[in-house]
């Protein structure tokens, strides 16, 4: 038997942020990326709360966050005394946020549980809605990932707006998570037929909006609908989990720090290859993996006389979309040197067999495998 449930409440559309003003006599600990507060675009959210509510701002977030800053703003927090949590920004401040509510009930006195509202403002990470949290410790470089849904988001809260000024390689990077959340939560070793949906509409909406917003910032349709799709796909892996792709990304990207969805997008070719067992060429017998990449390929127009000619043509097709989206094809094309690959290879390729979202890829990689990704990703 499984239980499939969704406990957050999603606020999405025209005048989402509308929502807000029924907060009243809150003492809100808000938590965000400097950049909202140096560029006064935090007002978005603040002129809904101030005039009800007592707010303290705690912006000292960087990507990837660090362990360290969790610390202080855990400590940030227990001296405010919040009633209400709100996190706005990528999925740093959101995973930040997640992890400042997990051990502040651990480590404090009374054990309060408090609700968050997350704000995403980037379209991709889907944290709004997930059970995971990413924190880095950064002295070792090594990522990990915090699961219980202990974290979950009360409200996730979805406008636009928030994302209208979102440079271009932001847009696409973010995009492509979108994409390798549901290629990974659809071939994932718990697939249900929920995820299937979800990972599916998903799938379908980056095909057709990201190109769009990616060469219009000003479409506020196509920004809306990759707003959803990322909240989709975020419902949909925390069904079931993700995959190798996620694995190998977490491990390389704290040696690289090369942004989450461009790493992504250089993995996702080969980790598609690799679990279609490609290299079995394209008259072998499709496995489970290569079926359902072959239903998706069907699903944005792609037709093939078998299901591994499917798979190889979404590949391409998946390769001609980072193309347009001028992403970068490979770790040397983004600016890896040699030396630096051949140095952290061995010890990426360890941290990835350890990292939780490997235990669902539709194939159980060892070593061997996951080296061979890496190389063929470098150049």
């Amino acid at each position: 038997m499984e239980k499939i449930q969704f406990k957050t409440q999603i606020w999405t559309g025209d005048q989402a942020l509308d929502g807000l003003d029924q907060l009243n006599g809150q003492k809100i600990f808000l938590v965000t990326d400097p950049f909202m507060v140096e560029s006064g675009a935090i007002t978005k959210i603040t002129d809904h709360l101030e005039s009800q509510n007592e707010i303290k701002i705690f912006s000292d977030i960087q990507p990837d966050p660090p362990i360290t800053k969790i610390v202080l703003g855990i400590k940030a927090l227990e001296k405010f005394e919040p009633t209400l949590l709100i996190s706005v920004g990528g999925g740093s401040a959101i995973d930040a946020t997640k992890a400042m509510k997990y051990f502040a009930k651990k480590l404090g006195k009374d054990k309060k549980d408090l609700d968050l509202i997350a704000i995403p403002t980037t379209s991709g990470t889907g944290s709004e809605v997930t059970n995971f949290a990413v924190i880095t410790n950064s002295e070792k470089g090594v990522k990990y990932p915090l699961v219980t849904d202990e974290i979950l988001p009360k409200v996730a809260l979805l406008d636009a707006k928030l994302v209208e000024s979102a440079p271009q390689n932001i847009t696409v990077d973010t995009g492509m998570d979108v994409l390798t959340h549901c290629l990974e939560a659809y071939v994932s070793i718990n697939a249900n037929d929920f995820s299937d949906a979800l990972a599916e509409k998903g799938f379908q909406m980056v095909f057709k909006y990201l190109p769009k917003v990616s060469k219009d910032g000003a479409d506020m349709v196509a920004r809306q609908k990759m707003h959803d799709a990322s909240c989709i796909a975020g419902m949909a892996f925390n069904m079931v989990n993700l995959g190798l792709n996620h694995g190998i990304a977490h491990a390389a990207g704290a040696q690289y720090h090369i942004p989450h969805g461009r790493l992504n997008t250089i993995l996702m070719p080969h980790i598609i290859a690799y679990n279609a067992e490609m290299d079995d060429g394209i008259t072998g017998k499709p496995n489970l993996a290569a079926l359902k990449y072959a239903n998706l390929a069907r699903l944005i127009g792609i037709q093939a006389i078998n299901p591994k000619m499917a798979v190889k043509s979404l590949i391409n097709t998946i390769i001609q979309l980072r193309r347009q989206l001028k992403m970068p094809a490979s770790f040397k094309e983004y600016g890896i040197s040699e030396a630096l690959f051949d140095k952290t290879q061995a010890e990426i390729a360890g941290a990835a067999l350890k990292d939780g979202t490997t235990a669902t890829n539709p194939r159980k990689p060892n070593c061997e495998d996951v080296i061979k990704i890496l190389n063929l990703s470098f150049s």
